[in-house]
């Protein structure tokens, strides 16, 4: 049947809805028949994919529509294009059929596919006998969606996209492109309105800002030499592993020498001995998904599944990952589910309609950042983020995922006033949606990744963060395998502010957070959070005069080190910068040469070591028989002891001294009788101190031994027998 002129119009202006049943070769009964637009043609000859001739096409419309009678059955099709003295090839999209099939769409609309992005976004494939790239997009509400970009000018007529009608995704597979082009979709909103081009959520690659389109590019690399290092990852618990975290945010730890970001490979080059050398045992970025803004540090993304152009290609990601894990060190990555930015590019109202967010600002505005928050009761957005978490994992091999702003999500009345939230069904704060989400990701992950890691920035009291997500446990239990013990870093750090004389009213920001230590697992974390805004950086926080400012930052380093939980340090701190961290410069490193950021530097390196080697300081980081107290109620002389243990293991006793007097004869319970070596002083000369000590131990006898106490230090010893 021939199209109506008003079918023929909508094809060429790209508004028809079923653009695949008027496109391509076709059988009727008269033969084939064949129907192609092909702009600036004159002429056109159609050819089989292998090159035999098939038809002459003849121009019925100067738009660049052309039809032709051909030989044989409908197939895909390539056309010779002539115009003057000019002629090309164009290969026929709409001679294809649908690269995704029925089992796809069951599970896109359940929202159990556990492999979208191997089936949206730009997969580089050979379909039907033609290389190419196959385009896929959820857009359910639109009318109308075609792809725009380098190789059709983006020219929103030349190639709409079939919609698969039960699931709302759009799809087209255009023959003959490779890498590195750059692509858009081009959105008609169920009004009409068309939309402002949309990069691709699922691109795998994006152009450098301040451009925003999306890019075909393979993800990751496919030589990987890091067996070793994941296979051990997935044999231990990482609870009784030690874990030294070193925060990192790749654009500004160095820069090259004309100021600009170092590439994935320079990184490698640099960062990696680096960490081996200090003795941290992961990496954790801040995040690198590709973010149009730079002083959001990554935490406005705007392409989950495509690590940032700032720093090169995405294979070279990959392989500063592969490096890390041959060297011994683990990567994490900075994952921000909470929300995304409103850029007219992203998310936001993707189809014309409130897509991946709510449309009730109540639920969908996020106050603090002036993002949208997702949609986490719609399955296709959860399973969007959740698919986005496998991807890292699998596609990168990343180690683990620090989980951005939990609190946020957890809480429907997060930094909102009466009236500004809704409650949820039984009249509650509660976020049951985000809940229900963030325990599906610890699911898929943890289940389908032996050895990986999600840790929680969460900051309330909200039961069961790293209790098992299992199905017939409480639904507050989120299973994540780690939480930041954010009230450690504010208690501790205000502790250390107040001058010594005032500390002993303040004797329970230290111990305070020890009652509840083991309620979680917990990382300590001194992050980034606290070095920047008119923070200062954390040599800054520490009370007294410069020297004291330095003896406070040693004692506290060590006191950490020696405290419950897994450790984290952003960058930068582990030599005591002195000015507060700005990602538009790189680090103070010259600062290292001075001999007191030398010295802090020395102690971080032995501490990690320590750290590492000694099972009596990580091996029960999370459970309360690795703990007890020594000294707790020695307010007065600002002192506390206590000690780290396991079984099997020789049993480290700390004891801190803050405040600047010493005490010579100082008298420290312990629990065995017997020599006890000084195996970390941070008033050692090597770290900067006044070099007081004990001369290398100490001897208990009846229960106890007298210990000299460095001014502002903390002291650890092993007990030797």
């Amino acid at each position: 049947m021939k199209p109506s002129d008003q079918a023929i119009s909508a094809l060429l202006e790209g508004r028809h809805a079923d653009p695949f049943s008027l496109l391509g070769a076709h059988a009727g009964p008269e033969g084939t028949f064949a129907r192609a637009i092909l702009p600036g043609a004159e002429s056109a000859n159609a050819f089989t994919l292998k090159g035999g001739f098939v038809g002459r096409m003849e121009l019925v419309d100067p738009r660049g529509l052309f039809e032709g009678r051909l030989r044989g059955q409908p197939q895909p099709l390539k056309y010779r294009c002539r115009a003057g003295t000019h002629d090309w090839w164009v290969t026929d999209p709409y001679g294809f059929g649908p690269v995704l099939g029925p089992v796809d769409d069951l599970l896109i609309a359940q929202g159990t596919h556990f492999r979208l992005f191997d089936k949206l976004g730009a997969h580089l494939i050979e379909h039907e006998g033609s290389e190419g790239v196959h385009f896929a997009v959820w857009a359910p509400n639109a009318r109308h969606v075609s792809l725009v970009g380098d190789f059709n000018g983006w020219d929103s007529r030349r190639h709409p996209m079939r919609r698969r009608a039960d699931i709302g995704v759009w799809e087209i597979f255009i023959p003959g492109i490779g890498e590195w082009q750059a692509y858009k979709y081009h959105i008609t909103g169920p009004d009409g309105t068309v939309q402002p081009l949309k990069a691709d959520p699922f691109a795998f690659a994006s152009e450098l800002r301040p451009k925003t389109a999306s890019l075909t590019a393979r993800p990751a690399k496919p030589d990987w030499g890091d067996e070793a290092h994941r296979a051990h990852w997935s044999r231990v618990d990482p609870r009784r592993e030690p874990i030294a975290i070193y925060e990192v945010h790749p654009g500004s730890w160095q820069r090259n020498e004309d100021g600009w970001f170092l590439s994935w490979d320079e990184l490698a080059l640099r960062l990696i001995p680096y960490v081996v050398d200090m003795g941290f045992t992961h990496i954790e970025f801040l995040p690198v998904s590709e973010h149009p803004y730079d002083p959001s540090w990554g935490y406005q993304t705007t392409g989950l599944f495509a690590p940032s152009a700032r720093f090169g290609s995405p294979d070279g990601f990959a392989r500063f990952v592969d490096g890390a894990h041959r060297a011994g060190i683990g990567v994490l990555i900075d994952w921000v589910p909470a929300h995304f930015p409103t850029d007219e590019h992203g998310l936001r109202h993707f189809d014309g309609t409130a897509l991946y967010e709510h449309e009730d600002p109540r639920l969908g505005f996020h106050p603090d950042w002036n993002t949208a928050i997702y949609n986490f009761g719609r399955r296709e957005v959860a399973s969007l983020l959740v698919n986005n978490a496998l991807f890292w994992a699998e596609r990168y091999h990343v180690d683990g995922l620090r989980v951005d702003a939990v609190a946020s999500m957890l809480y429907r009345d997060y930094s909102r006033e009466d009236g500004e939230w809704i409650p949820n069904a039984e009249g509650g704060r509660e976020n049951w949606e985000a809940v229900d989400f963030l325990r599906a990701t610890n699911r898929a992950v943890y289940g389908s990744h032996p050895g990986f890691l999600t840790i929680a920035e969460e900051s309330t009291a909200w039961p069961g963060v790293t209790l098992p997500a299992y199905d017939e446990g409480p639904r507050s239990n989120l299973g994540f395998g780690f939480k930041w013990n954010m009230g450690f870093m504010h208690d501790t750090l205000k502790y250390m502010g107040r001058d010594p004389v005032h500390r002993k009213f303040h004797h329970d920001d230290i111990t305070f957070g020890l009652m509840y230590a083991f309620s979680e697992n917990f990382v300590l974390p001194l992050s980034h959070d606290e070095v920047v805004h008119g923070k200062g950086s954390l040599l800054g926080k520490m009370s007294g005069d410069d020297w004291q400012q330095f003896a406070n930052l040693r004692a506290y380093y060590a006191l950490m080190w020696a405290y419950p939980g897994k450790k984290l340090l952003f960058m930068g701190q582990e030599f005591a910068q002195r000015r507060e961290w700005s990602e538009e410069r790189a680090l103070d490193w010259e600062l290292c040469d001075a001999p007191a950021h030398a010295g802090v530097r020395a102690l971080v390196r032995d501490l990690n070591r320590l750290y590492r080697e000694k099972p009596a300081l990580h091996a029960r980081d999370c459970e309360g028989e690795g703990f007890e107290w020594l000294v707790a109620d020695d307010a007065g002389a600002s002192v506390f002891a206590w000690l780290r243990k396991c079984p099997g293991q020789k049993p480290i006793a700390l004891v801190t001294n803050m405040t600047p007097a010493v005490h010579s004869e100082y008298w420290l319970r312990l629990p065995h009788d017997g020599i006890w070596k000084e195996i970390l002083n941070s008033d050692a000369e090597i770290y900067g101190g006044s070099g007081m000590g004990n001369l290398g131990q100490v001897k208990a006898e009846h229960g106890g031994a007298r210990v000299k106490l460095p001014p502002l230090a903390t002291l650890l010893f092993e007990f030797a027998g």
